[in-house]
């Protein structure tokens, strides 16, 4: 890329941060949590007209039970996937409470972070570039929940363009994931038998005992030395205070570096055995999202370094769609969206003043796949 170019990159990326602002608010007053299919509904038909607007063409929505996620293509053979969501985690109402500002030097409001800021500095990204050929553009309505219904599509087209770059917010002071965690729900259900706790507490089977019993071995699974983390999260059993309660259920976060650790974790899940006589113990989930290894970044990170000299990577524990398409052995690089912070908090923000470089990234690294 010659310095012409990035000028001209650079000052187009710059002059659209109004536009940048202006789209932002519009699709975050399209409050969008997850499986709210009507909200999804009207959020994807937004995003499909902010890329349409900015970028030409035509954004097609793609029907799923979990909304409608949404695909842009520039044409000719494909060669990089931009991947963002644009579900979110807050629920309707939470607009009217915390609504769409900006304010020293910060844009604030539910999703402006994850992932709606990413979103659009992509789309404004690629605007500064004459040619789009190559590019796709996919936006998800399920990614906060789990990607059942988008995985598949996320995975066709990521093997079909070859490198993927996730638009999420970006880690801690800008930098962008170069790794992830593999990251899944366990949910451990315990049946006992229920009786009177004052006339027969003998002839119970006192589920939240053994649910008691369930929590220390699983928490002992934890390997914190390889990255491993085992976090029961949710408890709950019983009924009344004088009965000996006849169910429990726990729900375990877990969090693994490797793929060995993965098969460990999910294996001693499903040798979980009862401690208390006539106790049973069932266990569903899994290890949901692979890991991201940073070996699958190591190329795209290199090509971001020489576009934005000076910029970090880190490896981070939580999980995105990134995962999927790194498992894959697709090229991925991670955190390339919003920088700022508070992702799934009522402090959530988005730095105005990182818009417009992270924008010129996008397009510095989607002209690179185009000439590799």
């Amino acid at each position: 890329m010659t310095m012409h170019k990035t000028a001209q990159a650079t000052h187009a990326a710059q002059a659209s941060v109004d536009a940048m602002i202006e789209d932002l608010r519009t699709l975050v007053e399209i409050e969008s949590p997850s499986r709210d299919l009507d909200a999804l509904r009207a959020s994807a038909t937004a995003v499909a007209a902010v890329i349409e607007s900015r970028l030409g063409g035509r954004a097609v929505l793609v029907e799923s039970e979990a909304g409608p996620h949404v695909h842009w293509s520039g044409g000719g053979d494909p060669r990089v996937l931009i991947l963002g969501h644009h579900d979110t985690v807050f629920p309707l109402g939470t607009l009217e409470r915390r609504p769409f500002m900006v304010e020293d030097g910060q844009a604030t409001g539910p999703g402006v972070f994850d992932m709606l800021g990413g979103l659009v500095q992509a789309i404004h990204g690629l605007a500064t570039l004459d040619d789009r050929s190559g590019v796709e553009i996919l936006v998800t309505a399920d990614e906060e929940v789990g990607s059942r219904s988008s995985r598949a599509l996320l995975e066709e087209r990521a093997l079909a363009c070859g490198a993927v770059l996730v638009v999420e917010g970006a880690a801690e002071g800008g930098a962008l994931k170069t790794g992830r965690k593999g990251c899944g729900t366990f949910q451990v259900s315990v049946t006992g038998r229920a009786s009177h706790a004052g006339l027969e507490p003998a002839a119970g089977v006192n589920a939240l005992i053994e649910a008691a019993h369930q929590v220390l071995d699983i928490a002992a699974l934890g390997r914190p030395d390889l990255g491993t983390t085992v976090t029961p999260t949710v408890a709950s059993a019983g009924t009344l205070d004088n009965v000996v309660p006849a169910a429990a259920t726990v729900v375990v976060d877990v969090r693994v570096e490797s793929a060995d650790e993965k098969e460990r974790i999910e294996s001693a899940f499903a040798a979980l055995a009862p401690h208390l006589d006539e106790a049973e113990v069932a266990v569903e989930g899994a290890v949901s999202r692979p890991p991201m290894p940073e070996s699958a970044s190591t190329e795209l990170f290199a090509l971001a370094q020489k576009l934005l000299p000076g910029i970090e990577g880190k490896a981070v524990g939580g999980g995105s769609d990134g995962n999927f398409t790194a498992a894959l052995g697709v090229p991925t690089l991670d955190g390339l969206g919003a920088v700022g912070g508070g992702a799934h908090a009522d402090h959530e923000y988005l730095v105005i003043d990182a818009m417009a470089p992270r924008a010129n990234l996008i397009a510095g690294l989607v002209r690179a796949r185009q000439n590799a």
